[in-house]
């Protein structure tokens, strides 16, 4: 079974940073693709970034390139997602999920029970 838990959200200054974190267990993580998206209050899903462990190939949604970084960790089968320079407009809650090569939320069958990020004075 897919369990996917995430941590590490929390309330934070404009221009301040926060890392998100993601444990992962019941598939081959070091083989996977896996995937970040957000949820803003009042609108849908939103894909944010992706990354290929088995490549390291990363790829990011414009309005977080430069300022967002994923990465994974093979031994701890944990994925990652370092953000910095955070703005109001990125609070959302933020979801891992397993698989990669979509911006589509319904291509996703696994996600983790998400985690709130609030950019705020």
């Amino acid at each position: 079974e897919v369990q996917l838990v995430e941590s590490g959200g929390g309330l934070v200054q404009p221009g301040g940073s926060l890392r998100l974190s993601c444990a992962a267990s019941g598939f081959t993580f070091s083989m996977s693709a896996m995937s970040w998206f957000r949820q803003a209050p009042g609108k849908g899903l939103e894909w944010v970034s992706s990354i290929y462990s088995y490549s390291s190939n990363t790829y990011y949604a414009d309005s977080v390139k430069g300022r967002f970084t994923i990465s994974t960790d093979n031994a701890k089968n944990t994925l990652y997602l370092q953000m910095n320079s955070l703005k109001s407009e990125d609070t959302a809650v933020y979801y891992c999920a397993k698989d990669g090569g979509s911006y589509f939320p319904a291509d996703f069958g696994s996600w983790g029970q998400g985690a709130q990020v609030t950019v705020s004075s």
